[in-house]
């Protein structure tokens, strides 16, 4: 422990000297990295030729975060924390504490309570039209990730099998809304569980071709699924319309009852004043409950004997099939209960909206919702709802902080740099937290006494 520090406390010489080291390192690769994306941009002049703007000022700073953030991380944040494990070991202390705080005990019922209220609060503070970008962009777009999130955790969490065309059931789920209330004219009651049992069957389709497959190859075949899907809403124009999308979705409705200006709509039943405030708060309760109900039946599902075969299949699938467990319907089951989730969320999405088209449903979003997954920790419901919360919210949070143009100057764009800051954050977690916000695991089937496993026991990965 000599090169961790002296006895008041400060860091040895050489400690400082590698952290210096590291720091310079650090400023070289973030400016090989920063330096065509943040120093140079390219721009048109008043004869509308391709210049190119240099913003060093800029780029100094984002490399000065680098090299500062690394020397606090060598000298101050490291030896701190190995000092933490290394005082814990020798008193035989674990990494994860069976005393629970009022907090800790009541969180899900405080959370769910603060859902409740958030609409009427915000209402009370801003107003019905003020709220709109509230109730929309920081709690609706929140809870859709956080359905879609706890759908692919089925997949990936609880069965192991790591699935990058996800987005591929929330396109099946959107479009199939779109397109049967659009030519048909059926309602979003009927549609809702339609659209969910059609992404359900893609599900089963994508299942039966990938059931000899596992990690990359799984990925692979999983990625390719959602391109195609993607691929095939854009060429097949004569239903779908191509990348003109398709519009005038009709809205949801509460028990038949519209949210529009005609005599029979929501505001003149209730002789309330006109607003789409009315809509967006009806949409938030109504994820609110498609998000509780993927929670119970996850939670339910994993109590049962299909539960535990996915657990086991995510350990071993070797000692899985030796057990006797049919790994096929497994599989299989998983990505049907995943997908039909996803579907749901897909035809409230096209409710929301209003209109879809393609765009809307690119590799990015599986990659959004799979590090939602990871970054929660896999198999833990609350975990991802924090992460979704943390990594959506944050990311809406960004355009509206126009006050970062003072420190940045005036041409700094925050929603330009939302993935970026996005990617750090992800690596900051990762380097922090390498199992997720919830690191620990619980058993669903355990002898007499249940324990929390923490991840200081197991493999990354595993356990």
């Amino acid at each position: 422990m000599a090169n961790v520090g002296n006895s008041a406390g400060k860091p040895a010489p050489g400690l400082v000297q590698t952290g210096i080291k590291e720091a310079l390192f650090a400023a070289v690769i973030a400016f090989g990295m920063f330096v065509l994306y943040v120093g140079l941009k390219t721009d048109q002049n008043i004869n509308n030729e391709l210049i190119i703007v240099q913003r060093w000022g800029l780029l100094a700073i984002f490399v000065a975060i680098a090299a500062v953030g690394r020397f606090v991380i060598v000298v101050f944040l490291r030896p701190h924390l190995d000092a933490r494990k290394l005082k814990k070991a020798r008193s035989g202390e674990l990494d994860i504490s069976t005393d629970k705080g009022f907090f800790h005990r009541h969180f899900l019922k405080i959370g769910l309570v603060a859902l409740l209220v958030y609409p009427i609060v915000v209402v009370s503070l801003v107003g019905a039209q003020g709220s709109l970008k509230y109730v929309d962009n920081f709690g609706i777009q929140i809870l859709i990730y956080v359905m879609l999130a706890w759908g692919l955790n089925i997949v990936v969490g609880l069965a192991g099998l790591l699935d990058l065309g996800y987005v591929a059931f929330y396109a099946v789920g959107a479009y199939s809304y779109a397109l049967l209330s659009s030519y048909f004219g059926l309602s979003f009651w009927v549609l809702l569980p339609l659209s969910g049992i059609f992404a359900a069957l893609w599900g089963i389709i994508l299942g039966f071709p990938v059931l000899r497959l596992r990690g990359d190859y799984l990925a692979i075949v999983t990625l390719a699924f959602g391109e195609i899907i993607r691929l095939v809403l854009i060429n097949w124009t004569d239903v779908t319309k191509g990348t003109f999308g398709v519009s005038g979705i009709p809205k949801a409705t509460l028990f038949g009852i519209p949210f529009d200006a005609s005599p029979h709509g929501f505001a003149k039943l209730f002789h309330l004043p006109m607003s789409s405030a009315y809509y967006k708060i009806f949409l938030f309760y109504l994820i609110l409950a498609l998000c509780l109900l993927t929670a119970y039946v996850t939670i339910r599902l994993r109590r049962m004997p299909i539960g535990r075969a996915w657990e086991a299949l995510r350990e071993d699938e070797i000692a899985c099939r030796s057990l006797g467990i049919n790994t096929v319907t497994t599989k299989l089951t998983a990505f049907a209960t995943g997908a039909m989730f996803g579907g749901f969320a897909g035809s409230f999405f096209a409710a929301r909206q209003g209109f879809v088209s393609p765009e809307s449903f690119v590799f990015l979003e599986s990659a959004v919702i799979l590090a939602i997954v990871v970054l929660g920790g896999m198999g833990s419901l609350t975990g991802i709802a924090v992460a979704a919360i943390v990594m959506v919210g944050g990311t809406e949070l960004l355009r509206e902080m126009d006050f970062l143009k003072a420190v940045f100057g005036p041409d700094f764009t925050p929603e330009l740099y939302r993935m970026l800051l996005f990617g750090l954050a992800m690596v900051i977690v990762m380097l922090i937290k390498p199992r997720g916000f919830v690191g620990s695991r619980e058993p669903t089937a355990f002898l007499k006494e249940r324990k929390a496993i923490s991840g200081s026991f197991t493999k990354e990965g595993h356990g």
